[in-house]
């Protein structure tokens, strides 16, 4: 049963406040500001009765759980007071502060917090949409597609195994190459690893680009015997001849694989509603002071999460720091004053590298490590994979989601 304080269909027309999107940024900062801004209403526009986990995917795909478990109703974390619009953004005219929604609603604001995630292109890879969830073709970036990578893990008998990561920006960085260490640990335990070969074939010239952390899964791809192609960018998939196309970053050549497996993760942008929007900056992601998260032009909008232009991986993490910041700066321009509260960047990728072991990345805007625990988390850890798969999911819904961390 939804709770009473959700907008189903209200003919209200303005708000104090108008969040935009009831993912992890848009609840999250929603949460926090319903907690210390009571008086002023609120509302999110999210037209998804779902909410998802989605760090949790990687495990999923891999075996450790049901994909159900990643999966809660919205409504459950609409903030008490706030109302929900159910609805989709279709136009956003900062000019006006007013927002129009695909259903024809116009809603006027006095504050915009701007948090409506990032878009995966799947039509961008020819043949991929087409063969997405056949022909050993998978992908852990959708719930509908999650359970089908541990199908063709679990019915791999040998050959080429490819992992992909795109020349876009991703949620977590990390996360192409987590999928692919667990896949070994499995190849292992189940006697094809040495008939195998598994590939990581990346647009990025780098395996990670913090240096310290970089150099502990070089070591581990070394053990683990896995052919890293750098600078390759998967262009086009055959599903019925299972061949994989890439284009080589620099040299712009062509590169034909044949797999029994492969997964893919898809090329990710700004959301076409930002890109054509007058927020966007000039790669099309909604524009943000890298510190307060304040938009350059539209000083009562802020953005936060994977919809930002933040120079920053896209993670749940550095969304837990920079929701704080979004509230406290919005609080000083409701007050006629600067904002003063900074982000440093700091965002955080635990970095699985195979079943019960995991490096936890914490670094900031500079790419220097900023670590949470008294010890060198650049090191493989069971610690840490409990961590990741047992205590973050439940901070992240009964702490961020709630407005407590």
């Amino acid at each position: 049963m939804e709770p009473m304080n959700i907008n189903a269909g209200s003919n209200k027309s303005h708000y104090q406040i108008l969040v935009l999107g009831g993912g992890t940024a848009g609840i999250t900062v929603a949460a926090q500001l319903r907690r210390q801004l009571k008086r002023y209403d609120l509302a999110i526009i999210e037209p998804s009765t779902k909410h998802y986990y989605q760090p949790l995917w990687t495990l999923i795909g891999a075996g450790v759980f049901p994909k159900e478990q990643s999966e809660r109703a919205e409504s459950a974390f609409i903030p008490k007071g706030a109302d929900w619009i159910k609805e989709y953004v279709a136009e956003i005219r900062p000019e006006e502060n007013v927002v129009l929604t695909r259903e024809g609603s116009r809603i006027s604001y006095d504050y915009l917090v701007v948090a409506l995630g990032i878009q995966i292109d799947w039509k961008k890879i020819p043949g991929l949409r087409e063969g997405l969830g056949t022909q050993q073709i998978c992908s852990n970036y959708a719930y509908d597609q999650v359970d089908y990578t541990w199908k063709c893990l679990r019915e791999f008998q040998g050959g080429t195994a490819i992992f992909t990561m795109p020349n876009t920006a991703v949620k977590c960085g990390g996360a192409p190459q987590k999928i692919m260490y667990l896949a070994d640990d499995h190849f292992r335990k189940t006697g094809v690893r040495q008939k195998s070969q598994v590939v990581f074939a990346s647009a990025q010239g780098a395996l990670f680009a913090v240096e310290k952390y970089r150099k502990t899964l070089e070591k581990v791809a070394e053990r683990k015997e896995i052919d890293i192609r750098l600078k390759h960018n998967l262009i086009e998939i055959h599903p019925e001849s299972k061949q994989a196309v890439f284009e080589h970053m620099d040299t712009q050549e062509r590169v034909q694989m044949p797999f029994a497996m492969i997964h893919v993760t898809p090329p990710m942008g700004p959301p076409d509603l930002i890109r054509h929007s007058p927020l966007a900056n000039e790669a099309g992601w909604s524009a943000a002071d890298k510190f307060t998260l304040q938009h350059p032009r539209y000083p009562n909008v802020f953005s936060l999460g994977d919809c930002s232009g933040l120079p920053t991986s896209k993670t749940g993490a550095a969304i837990r720091k920079q929701a704080p910041v979004v509230v406290a700066n919005l609080q000083s321009v409701m007050q006629g004053k600067e904002p003063v509260a900074k982000y440093d960047g700091y965002t955080s990728c635990p970095l699985v590298t195979g079943y019960g072991k995991l490096v936890l990345a914490e670094f900031d805007y500079e790419g220097k490590p900023s670590e949470t625990f008294p010890f060198d988390q650049s090191k493989e850890r069971l610690s840490m994979y409990l961590l990741k798969a047992y205590a973050l999911p439940r901070l992240y819904w009964h702490g961020m989601l709630r407005g407590r961390a």
